[in-house]
């Protein structure tokens, strides 16, 4: 198989990004998406930690330390971008305010379950963050991960074995093999990684995957 490295996973995301949407960014890889705005479009990208109008990372040297996202990394600011506190930031993503929240998950069911917040390792200490308020508030959820776990376990399964964050959220999940449109059926293909087969993918997805 032929994964995909992560920007362009993150770049194949943002293609499904529409022309003014607002969107929130989850801490590690869905950070990446703030890169890739196809052109012609205007996005606006939110960070819980209270801005509106992320940009992509700055250039080396000219890194403001009062600028930063979610997971602590340093951005930039677009124009129109707007600074805020924490209740504000938190009220945009509970209140049905954004368009999309982009996720990373540990595990995603094939009835849209999403399960990111904590395993069953006593090494990885559970992080709740924002996600519990994101997809409670948040009306499309796109999962932006690795299909499988670094163990080469699947990660897209029949159901969550791992405590959820939400029931039956998730719209599309974007892997480094392919792109999964959740719908009531199941996993339904949107596309494959360019030099990937359907077969190959299916064998490392324990939910089945359907065309």
């Amino acid at each position: 198989m032929k994964p995909l490295d992560e920007n362009a996973m993150a770049a194949r995301l943002a293609q499904d990004i529409p022309d003014g949407a607002y969107v929130n960014l989850g801490i590690g890889l869905p950070n990446k998406v703030a890169h890739f705005v196809p052109e012609g479009r205007e996005v606006m990208y939110h960070t819980e930690n209270g801005l509106l109008g992320v940009g992509p990372a700055p250039a080396t040297g000219e890194e403001d330390p009062e600028l930063i996202d979610a997971s602590k990394k340093f951005v930039t600011m677009v124009p129109g971008a707007a600074l805020f506190d924490h209740p504000l930031a938190f009220s945009m993503m509970r209140g049905n305010h954004l368009s999309i929240a982009v996720l990373g998950a540990y595990q995603v069911a094939e009835n849209g379950d999403l399960a990111n917040w904590a395993t069953l390792e006593q090494s990885f200490p559970p992080a709740v963050g924002g996600a519990m308020d994101l997809v409670a508030g948040v009306p499309q959820i796109f999962v932006l991960m690795r299909h499988t776990a670094r163990d080469g376990s699947p990660k897209l399964l029949k159901r969550c074995s791992y405590p959820l964050t939400g029931a039956g959220v998730v719209t599309r999940v974007y892997t480094d093999l392919c792109v999964l449109e959740v719908t009531p059926e199941g996993f339904r293909l949107v596309d494959l990684a360019p030099g990937n087969r359907l077969e190959e993918v299916q064998s490392v997805t324990e939910a089945r995957i359907l065309t």
